[in-house]
């Protein structure tokens, strides 16, 4: 490339003491000694720094911001960007040495101090000689010898640890800003201009030719690429094996395209399917199809009142700023459809251009290459499928193309990425048509799913800022926390934990008790019974709203057993020789042997996932038992150190061994339900996935949910009293704080949830980023050919869409499944534990607000395009989901009864005040105990303000030590725990009888969608009708009873007609359909729609 020299305007010639090495430019200081150097050559040197500084605005220009193109340009772009930003990079430097010393108090003020000190001993040295040993110290050496002596103390503060951090950070703060930068855009601007338009011609003309076959008619449906770099591609089985599977593609009626090979040594497959290729598979797949549209042909609108026409088309003027945009997103129309037959071609407009839409044609691609064998021989059964061959590493990816990149004009990519995955766009409502379109009905459902949940959560955020903000205004008035706050006197609690825990003042926890009153007061149990009639309206609603999308997409009547079966189910299969009728298809199956296979399978499978479940507990007992024995063995310890830091030790340790257990479990999961459902032998893709899907969310359910559930149900339950604690192997079980355990369940409920989802979101944009990198670098590394024309900087070649694409993130069967799943468990958090945290759907709703739009982007931007899976709904999370509502009534009524003070508060009001407020409830809670009574070695040595302490407080509803049955439970304890159990009852059937209620007042379909399927069934046989009729007509040889039959059918077309034409009621509408008693038109022969 030929040298540009670009003016940069006048610049400070650099002085006689400097010199330029490789590029950098450095300061060569005179050789002095030590005591020469003092204040004038330091300011000369940050003079000079300062000077050459390049400007901030252009250093921060985000404009310039740019990925290397390749690895060898970058190593050449950091060396550039250092010596062009060298001072900006050192001040930099200086800026966050800065902020390591404000962020560092002890490193600071010993920094501080070690320069005073230098300073006042250079002040002394100014007006008389050091002396040390006889010896006479330069000021050099006495700073050295400062900095020698200053050593321990800065070690003992963490200069060491800020030192590494220091220059960790700096390191990769320049050189990703040194990587990133673009710097040839500011030394030569006219050059990157040139070369932007370049690109952006290479783009949008590749883009177009990259769709199609090199004839520029056929299209790319489907992509298959092999690395030649990889060894194992490159053996005699992996040849071999990939020329017999083409060869069966192309036996299969598939068209191939060989691209030429890349310079990294990826080999690109093209695959297009034919029409005739499509035809056959679209009947055996039993694809509902749009039929041919023929004159006054429409689909019928039913009748609604003209008051209900008015408040939606209020609300629509209301709320049409967040409506899909017509004008970008026009309204799809709707066609009648019919499962498609070849024999009934006649019925299909077959020469539409968008008949096979590019995700049907994937489809049937996909199908083809998962059934495709790739070995003549039979001796291997599963010898067959793209995923086999991709694991064994014959090929590496197999995917459809996208429609276009992101900036292809008038693409729908485009549109969806600026229209939907736009966060500007966060508050519209989605395209679902189109993005159903897209990517099809599989994903399309879930963001129709996760839309309409985000939608329903408005009203229960709502009530939950109200009820807190009612918290919020009545803290002050809450009597036991006053009490607590500012009571008179000291009431000192007994110690909350063996050998580390002394006697305590009650006032320390008024914090705690403001804190815990805002999620433990009167509202927290409306608000409880509200979001359990929520979860039921919104599953209710859900299966309403499901209906008209289900309807819409035309998947009313589809079956799981219209599916066609898996092809590991048959290879597993092949050798039964006993078959059966499938009743929906007639076609002809292997019979799965009940007692010899599937029984086994199913007890085999239930018992292991039931053995996890067990183990997920155990180690959530064992983490506890763990922290119980490591206390009581640090307790043995006498070294203060250890002594004092036992319980930080032991909380730190417990939490890394939670984490590490639920990260093996999470892939022992996995791993073995994928296994599990493999050989339970299920037919179909949707069996298989339900199941799949049931065993990880029980697995997940206990692995996320078993640390809660021990907080609010067991958790300081079961402890005992002060002198004769309920003892686990040796040691005291574990106590809540002194907020009690609501406060700390809300803690852990905020954490958790609140924590989870922003790290979930986090992770979910960064490891497609990773691995998008990683297949981007697999595209530019190991190039073994170079450029001819060395002016010919660019190649059209990657602007190709299937070389985009490969650098993409491969979208799997299952990569769906961590979706719904984060979804589910924030459902779970938002119903089950509501009693606790009346927060929770506020932070759901804010997270899904973002997380519709990122999924979105993610999608669009990171992962090839998925190819469409045909189903009916969002399948067995529906019963999860419904599952959790259930349990989310029991939960909280335990919660309210057994974890809140709400029963003993109302049983006090009732029973014990005489004005019915909490006045004197403090001290009614809680029962006194004697410390005499303490066992020996395990009381504390610590006292209270240096007294003594004779009684201590501890909450519970015990006889005092003077009574004679001292220490044993009060008449009011059984008075609460009767009022408890009252409330359990009465919370749940009345909640329950509700939710029926709920659930018997709103029909999973509506009466007008109904109706309107009726219509569309009837209207699709007259079509059926008369296409028969109008054959007939066409035939040479017309016989009398065909001639009658057109006639007839003729006579079914007026009233066809007259149908299409009405708007009828129910009645007038059957009465039209099955005609008079005498009609003639009953007599007509009719063909069922169940042949087409």
């Amino acid at each position: 490339m030929a040298h540009v020299e670009v003016p940069m305007g006048e610049m400070q010639s650099p002085p006689e003491n400097q010199k330029f090495t490789n590029g950098f430019e450095f300061l060569q200081l005179p050789q002095l000694p030590l005591e020469q150097i003092g204040y004038p050559q330091a300011h000369n040197w940050i003079e000079h720094r300062k000077a050459n500084v390049r400007p901030w605005s252009l250093f921060l220009n985000t404009n310039h911001i740019r990925p290397p193109p390749n690895i060898s340009r970058l190593g050449k772009r950091i060396v550039k960007n250092i010596e062009y930003f060298q001072s900006n990079y050192l001040f930099v430097f200086i800026g966050l040495v800065i902020y390591c010393l404000i962020t560092s108090p002890l490193l600071l003020l010993t920094v501080i101090g070690s320069l005073w000190i230098c300073y006042k001993l250079s002040q002394r040295h100014s007006k008389q000689d050091l002396m040390i040993l006889n010896h006479r110290l330069t000021l050099a050496q006495v700073y050295s010898l400062v900095g020698v002596c200053s050593l321990p103390i800065f070690f003992l503060v963490g200069a060491h640890a800020a030192v590494f951090w220091v220059l960790g950070v700096s390191w990769f703060l320049i050189t990703l800003h040194a990587a990133f930068y673009n710097i040839d855009a500011v030394l030569c601007p006219g050059e990157e201009e040139l070369n932007a338009l370049v690109m952006q011609e290479l783009s949008h003309s590749g883009t177009t030719y990259s769709l199609y076959f090199r004839d520029e008619v056929r299209s790319v449906d489907f992509v298959l690429v092999w690395d030649e770099y990889n060894g194992d591609a490159q053996t005699y089985r992996s040849v071999e094996r990939r020329r017999i599977f083409e060869k069966n593609l192309e036996k299969e009626g598939l068209q191939l395209e060989y691209e030429q090979v890349e310079s990294n040594g990826l080999h690109f497959i093209k695959i297009h399917a034919p029409k005739g290729v499509l035809r056959r598979y679209a009947e055996i797949l039993k694809l509902r199809l749009p039929m041919r549209e023929l004159p006054g042909c429409q689909m019928p609108e039913t009748s609604s009142n003209v008051i209900i026409k008015e408040v939606n088309s209020f609300f629509r003027r209301i709320m049409n700023k967040y409506y899909v945009d017509t004008t970008i997103f026009p309204t799809m129309k709707q066609n009648f459809t019919a499962v498609y037959s070849r024999d009934k071609d006649y019925l299909f407009d077959l020469d539409s251009p968008n008949f096979f839409t590019s995700a049907t044609r994937s489809r049937i691609v996909q199908f083809i290459l998962d059934r495709t064998r790739f070995m003549e021989t039979k001796e291997d059964d599963f010898a067959f499928g793209i995923e086999r061959l991709i694991s064994e590493h014959a090929y590496i990816a197999a995917y459809p193309l996208h429609d276009g990149n992101l900036h292809t004009p008038d693409s729908m990519r485009y549109l969806l990425y600026t229209e939907w995955a736009s966060l500007r766009k966060c508050l519209h409502y989605q395209p679902l048509d189109y993005i159903k379109e897209y990517f099809g009905v599989k994903i399309g459902l879930y963001f129709a799913w996760l839309g309409f949940y985000t939608h329903m959560l408005i009203p229960a955020s709502v009530v939950g800022l109200l009820c807190f903000a009612y918290s919020c205004a009545t803290l002050y008035y809450n009597e036991p926390s006053e009490d607590i706050c500012n009571g008179n006197g000291t009431i000192q609690m007994c110690p909350l934990c063996d050998y580390f825990c002394d006697y305590w003042d009650l006032k320390e926890t008024c914090l705690h008790s403001r804190i815990t009153y805002l999620f433990d007061n009167p509202s927290t149990v409306f608000f409880s019974i509200f979001m359990s009639l929520w979860a039921t309206l919104f599953l209710e609603l859900w299966k309403k709203y499901s209906a008209e999308i289900t309807h819409r997409w035309d998947l009313t009547g589809l079956d799981a057993q219209e599916e066609y079966p898996r092809p590991q189910y048959l290879a597993r299969l092949a050798h039964i020789k006993k078959k059966s009728i499938n009743i929906v298809t007639n076609t002809e199956e292997p019979k799965v042997p009940y007692w010899k296979m599937r029984l086994p399978a199913t007890i085999l499978s239930f018992s292991v996932v039931l053995l996890l479940i067990v183990v997920a507990m155990a180690a959530v007992l064992g983490v506890v038992l763990y922290r119980m024995s490591v206390l009581t063995a640090l307790s043995v310890s006498g070294h203060p150190m250890v002594t004092s830091y036992a319980i930080l030790i032991t909380t730190a340790t417990a939490a890394c061994i939670n984490l590490c257990c639920i990260i093996l479990f999470n892939w022992l999961y996995v791993w073995l339900a994928e296994y599990l459902t493999e050989i339970e032998l299920l037919r179909t893709q949707t069996e298989f996935d339900d199941s799949l899907t049931l065993k990880i969310y029980l697995l997940e359910f206990v692995n996320y949910y078993a640390s809660i559930f021990y907080i609010a149900f067991f958790k300081g339950k079961f402890t005992g009293y002060p002198g004769n604690y309920n003892r686990l192997l040796g040691s005291r079980q574990e106590e809540c704080g002194p907020g009690g355990c609501l406060l700390e369940l809300c803690i852990q409920l905020s954490i958790i949830m609140v924590g989870k989802q922003a790290m979930n979101t986090i992770l979910e944009m960064l490891f497609p980023l990773f691995y998008k990198w990683l297949n981007t670098l697999k595209v530019h590394v190991g190039s073994k050919k170079k450029m001819e024309d060395p002016n010919k900087r660019y190649s059209s070649r990657k602007y190709l869409q299937w070389v985009r694409d490969y650098k993409l993130v491969q979208w799997g069967p299952r990569s769906l499944f961590p979706e719904y799943l984060e979804m589910v468990l924030q459902y779970g958090f938002v119903t089950i534990f509501v009693a606790a945290f009346p927060l929770a759907p506020f932070f759901a709703l804010l997270n899904n607000v973002f997380e519709m739009r990122l999924d979105a982007k993610k999608l669009l931007t990171m992962y090839r395009r998925p190819v469409g899976q045909r189903v009916r709904d969002i399948g067995i999370w529906y019963r999860i989901l419904d599952s959790v509502s259930k349990i989310s009534i029991i939960t909280n009524a335990f919660i309210i009864a057994f974890t809140s003070n709400f029963i003993p508060r109302l049983v006090y009001r009732i029973t014990i005040s005489d004005k019915y407020s909490l006045e004197g409830f403090l001290d009614h809670s809680l029962s006194k105990f004697d410390t005499t009574d303490l066992q020996v070695g395990i009381n504390p040595n610590m006292t209270v303000d240096k007294t003594p302490v004779a009684i201590c407080r501890y909450p519970d509803y015990r006889e005092p030590p003077e009574s004679l049955n001292k220490y044993e439970y009060t008449i009011i304890f059984w008075h609460i725990l009767a009022a408890r159990l009252a409330f359990i009852v009465v919370f749940e059937n009345i909640v329950a009888l509700v939710m029926i209620l709920i659930r018997w007042c709103i029909p999973d379909m509506s009466c007008k969608l109904r109706n309107r399927i009726r219509r569309e069934a009837y209207i699709t046989n007259e079509i059926i009708i008369h296409q028969e009729a109008l054959r007939a007509c066409e035939t040479n040889d017309i016989e009398p009873r065909i001639a009658k039959t057109y006639v007839v059918a003729s006579e079914c077309a007026d009233r066809w007609n007259r149908v299409m034409g009405n708007c009828l009621t129910t009645s007038e509408f059957d009465l039209e359909v099955h005609g008079s008693p005498v009609s003639p038109v009953n007599a007509t022969p009719r063909v069922n729609a169940s042949v087409v």
